[in-house]
């Protein structure tokens, strides 16, 4: 540290350095420690720029080099359809077919100009030709398909091209509008033949494509960050995590707000639609009555009652099974009075059976604060960006203190898939009240696993452990059937508490008083609440719910088990040759009764390949016998992939098959596949070249877990972005399907 120097009549005076000198004398020295490997990764970093750029401009563009030297051929002379007052074409439900003949020339693409001043909607184009190798119009047959249907939209300029494969010249030529969602007319400035294509540069799939050579280049076999072991470089590894959690955070962040219709959040230039005109920031009601469960709830308990304020139909309270879906929805047609779906009814009231936790944490006090309704999908966020925090504090608390080998390139390497291929993204995706009390749970449990790591090591151990078990108690409140996780206690505490005999002690009674303590505080707060509103202490209100079969009748039946055991961990992923790819997987069973199931994409252990080192989870935990003493590890991965078994089966038994509900249980089995990835990474650390071949191994099954988990987040769904802004979604599916 530097100093200043001063002569007084009394000597010198030693003065304090400065802010200013302190943070000019840091970075000197940084620089002067670390000015090569700076160096060096700026030129890799301007390299891979440089790359992106390149494909950018010259691998995406392509059609704008290909397109140049055509001799474009403008139709609009030969179309014979009405035009309004500016001068476009008029498409109509009765004449929306435009044809050509005698064209007598070579077509490589044809631009179909809608009209941007309309409102958007993406447009399904039906084109047909004769060439030289059909003489007549050619459709999809027997052993043929015929040309696809394109999808143009009338707002998103590259979707107006489209390239056609002919066979020598073209004779004629027919374009029709097909499909049932079309909304006439359409205005058409015009078609054109050849036509030049612009070019076009996008910066979000400049920075993607940077973002994956960047990624691509750290995760490298050969890469620094695998000789960087995270408890011999605590500040370079720390320093790589956090920069790495603040790119997920960041991305997480962004597909969220990507998602607009469901986010619930408007600003001037955000959901523009459902600005008020005077807030800088303001809420609406996205999502449907039923969706507002949450905020209605929290309005009746700021009036002091734990039922929603609206009133049951009268034909409801008459009716002798009211949870019959058949005969509800009878009655509803007959009466024309709706009913509230998927909310409890019980004693001539609607409930919220849903977790009450979330309501306290978010919905009540931004009720009482505001008086508007709290957005769900910023409580969604909020636990998601906290749950990746929790998952990466949880995961480094592991590496650092029960595996001395662990690299920041390995750490990361299985902190992404734990991460991003448990189900948080899907939930993300689809931002609902739905989602919250699952990524409630979640992220309680995760917090609550930490302190409990914490409180092992820790010099005063009561503080840790009540924190990490009012986390772990308040899971729930939120989705109880994460409370499996809570049997982590056993394999975390024996050896401690029984096996050494510290509950025996003074000092071990008071610990395990406070591990006990808050799930006793939760479980008196949630009885007493499900007391006051259904008259029983365990009574959560599940079974009185409105919903698509009578929950008062489901039961149990081991039938629906085998079914559920195969779409959640054996289903293959169904593909296509198409951008996202992932298709809804196909659903049969022998069951014969009713199944509640909704879209899903396969089972985790078909789909997430890094999960596939579960199968030699034998003969791995016979090398951490060889490693440790203790029986720590072992016993948490048995607990994690028992519950993670238990919960699937359990979610299918109770409320049925949905791709959201994978969340409840996929963190459970990447938590085992993490430590038995770590557990082989300590065994192999002091043999190189089955460590590199592991490393590369594990490089493959992340990559694919990642990818399927990415196409995940962007496949199209009902209620989802791709189908509320079908336009706006093209815009996505050009950008990747440059070739089009």
């Amino acid at each position: 540290m530097r100093g200043l120097t001063k002569v007084s009549p009394y000597g010198i005076i030693s003065l304090m350095p400065t802010v200013r000198e302190n943070i000019a004398y840091t970075f000197e020295h940084f620089m002067l420690v670390y000015r090569g490997t700076l160096l060096k990764v700026a030129r890799a970093v301007a390299i891979i720029a440089l790359i992106a750029l390149a494909l950018e401009v010259f691998v995406f563009n392509i059609n704008f080099f290909t397109s140049s030297g055509y001799r474009t051929i403008n139709l609009d002379d030969r179309i014979q359809l009405q035009r309004n007052d500016e001068g476009a074409f008029l498409l109509t439900d009765v004449d929306h077919t435009l044809e050509f003949s005698s064209l007598n020339t070579e077509v490589r693409n044809i631009r179909i100009d809608f009209n941007a001043d309309q409102p958007a909607q993406n447009i399904a184009v039906k084109i047909q030709f004769t060439d030289s190798a059909h003489q007549t119009y050619f459709d999809t047959t027997e052993y043929t398909v015929g040309i696809p249907d394109a999808s143009v939209s009338t707002v998103v300029d590259p979707s107006k091209f489209i390239n056609l494969q002919t066979a020598g010249y073209v004779e004629n030529l027919r374009i029709e509008v097909v499909g049932e969602d079309v909304s006439y007319p359409i205005l058409l400035n015009g078609v054109s033949l050849n036509a030049h294509r612009p070019f076009a540069f996008n910066p979000l799939r400049f920075v993607a494509v940077f973002g994956l050579l960047l990624l691509g280049y750290a995760f490298r076999p050969k890469s620094a960050i695998y000789r960087i072991r995270i408890v011999e470089n605590p500040r370079k590894s720390k320093a790589g995590i956090i920069f790495a959690v603040a790119i997920e955070l960041a991305l997480t962040t962004t597909f969220l707000f990507y998602g607009s219709n469901l986010v619930g959040v408007a600003t001037s230039s955000y959901n523009y639609g459902a600005w008020n005109g005077t807030s800088l920031v303001n809420t609406f009601e996205v999502g449907g009555d039923n969706a507002q469960q949450y905020a209605m709830l929290a309005q009746a308990m700021a009036k002091g009652q734990l039922y929603l304020e609206e009133e049951p139909p009268q034909w409801l309270k008459d009716m002798e099974d009211p949870y019959d879906k058949g005969a509800r929805d009878e009655a509803q047609k007959e009466t024309g009075e709706p009913y509230l779906f998927d909310v409890a009814y019980h004693d001539g009231h609607y409930y919220v059976y849903f977790g009450v936790v979330p309501v306290l944490l978010f919905y009540l006090p931004f009720y009482l604060l505001t008086g508007a309704n709290f957005p769900t999908a910023i409580g969604v966020l909020v636990m998601a960006l906290l749950f990746i925090l929790g998952a990466t504090a949880l995961l480094d608390r592991f590496a650092r203190y029960h595996f001395r080998s662990v690299s920041l390139g390995v750490y990361l390497l299985l902190q992404i898939p734990l991460v991003f291929c448990c189900g948080i993204m899907y939930l993300v995706k689809f931002p609902t009240f739905y989602s919250l009390p699952i990524m409630c749970g979640l992220a309680f449990s995760v917090w609550g696993l930490y302190c409990w790591m914490r409180s092992r090591l820790a010099a005063h151990k009561c503080g840790w452990l009540f924190a990490g078990s009012l986390c772990m108690a308040l899971v729930a409140g939120c989705r109880p059937q994460l409370l499996v996780l809570s049997l982590l206690a056993f394999p975390l505490f024996w050896r401690t508490y029984i096996t050494e005999r510290r509950l025996a002690t003074r000092r071990g009674i008071v610990e395990f008083a406070c591990l006990a303590a808050p799930y006793v505080l939760v479980a008196a707060g949630i009885m007493a609440y499900n007391y006051a509103r259904f008259g029983s202490l365990t009574d959560f209100g599940a079974n009185y719910n409105l919903t698509v079969n009578d929950m008062t009748k489901r039961g149990m039946n081991v039938g629906r088990l085998a079914p559920a055991f195969f779409t959640y961990f054996l289903q293959p992923p169904c593909m296509t040759g198409v951008f996202p790819f992932l298709q809804p997987a196909l659903f049969e069973t022998t069951y014969m009764g009713q199944t509640i199931k909704e879209v899903t994409f396969g089972g985790i252990l078909a789909c997430l390949p890094i999960l596939w080192v579960l199968a030699f989870t034998r003969r791995i935990l016979g090398m951490r016998a060889r490693q440790a003493e203790t029986r720590t590890i072992f016993g948490i991965i048995v607990v994690l992939v028992a519950s993670g078994v238990l919960v699937a089966l359990l979610d299918a038994e109770l409320a049925g098959i949905l791709q959201r509900y994978y969340a409840d249980f996929s963190f459970m089995f990447l938590a085992a596949a993490v430590l038995l990835c770590f557990v082989v990474n300590e065994s192999l650390a002091d043999r190189a070249a089955l460590h590199d071949l592991m490393l590369k191994l594990l490089l493959v099954l992340v990559g694919v877990s990642v990818a399927y988990s990415a196409l995940l987040c962007l496949a199209p769904e009902t209620g989802w972005y791709s189908d509320v802004y079908p336009w706006a979604y093209q815009g996505l599916l050009d950008a990747v399907v440059f070739w089009r």
